[in-house]
């Protein structure tokens, strides 16, 4: 099975896929109802998605000598 090239985008790091979020406020309007506010993630405007670029894996490795304490 050949293997197929990454995609060009990927899911949004700062907003994990969750582009936007609604807020309910503490007030209430004359009907009753309570505010709600959208609140849309800055790093990917609402998409959802950011471009293959934008996110990077890092890996982290390091070593510890036998005998220290943390």
């Amino acid at each position: 099975m050949p293997d197929r090239p990454a995609p060009n985008v990927r899911i949004c790091p700062t907003c994990d896929g969750f582009p936007v979020v609604a807020v309910t406020t503490g007030t209430r309007n004359p009907d009753g109802t309570r505010t709600t506010l959208p609140v849309v993630c800055p790093a990917c405007h609402g998409t959802g998605t950011a471009p293959r670029w934008l996110v990077t894996t890092t890996r982290v490795t390091s070593t510890v000598q036998a005998g220290a304490s943390c």
